[in-house]
């Protein structure tokens, strides 16, 4: 859906300010449900590339800068629920988003290398440690796009993936779930199964949404 509405915006030469269709029209065109488009327009919004206000409906935005600087501050030590929603729409739209590309790319090394990397998920690391290593793991899957502009995005994003990962390893187990849960977007890639790649990888990034505070702690 999401690819959807940016080829839309594409290919009516949309810039910024212009309006979207309505929610009702989304809907129409795409037959999709309204679930569906909002999902789509809440993804769109946190990556910056649409506003929504009331009576106005959405419209192009252009503030993907400022809101990268917003979210992956160094010097925010924290993260909230929202903060938590919005980088993980962010990574849905980067790792999800990008399946049909990663199936055309992958390789059996890409798959041996995301093997191994999450096999260190098991050898006791501490959660520093096993942070890094996941992040790594999501970093090596986008790295399959060859795309150097994406990877350097997601250096940008680094600090708060990183207390996203440790904050869920408190609250769960990295030697057990988060591996189980890299093990089966693996598995799916080596399967050559988008839809499966794509469920349990979109699963994965927002199972811990409840773990975090609906407020911003020790913001900057």
């Amino acid at each position: 859906m999401v690819g959807q509405i940016r080829d839309l915006i594409a290919e009516k030469g949309l810039t910024v300010g212009d309006g979207l269709p309505t929610e009702r029209d989304l809907c129409t065109q795409f037959n999709a449900s309204r679930n569906t488009v909002r999902e789509a327009m809440r993804i769109l919004k946190a990556y910056g590339l649409v506003e929504v206000r009331p009576k106005i409906g959405a419209t192009i935005a252009d503030n993907r800068l400022a809101r990268a600087f917003d979210l992956f501050s160094f010097n925010t030590m924290e993260v909230s629920r929202k903060t938590f929603s919005d980088v993980q729409a962010f990574r849905d739209l980067l790792e999800v988003g990008s399946a049909e590309q990663i199936m055309d790319r992958i390789t059996d090394r890409d798959i041996a290398d995301l093997y191994a990397l999450n096999g260190k998920l098991a050898e006791g690391a501490d959660i520093h440690v096993a942070s890094e290593v996941d992040y790594d793991f999501h970093y090596r899957l986008i790295s399959i796009l060859g795309n150097d502009a994406i990877l350097d995005v997601y250096k940008v994003m680094k600090p708060v993936i990183l207390r996203i990962m440790q904050k869920g390893k408190t609250r769960r187990s990295y030697k057990t779930e988060t591996f189980a849960e890299h093990q089966g977007v693996i598995d799916a890639l080596a399967a050559r199964d988008r839809l499966a790649f794509q469920y349990r990888l979109r699963a994965h990034l927002m199972i811990g949404f409840k773990n975090f505070s609906d407020e911003m702690e020790g913001a900057a």
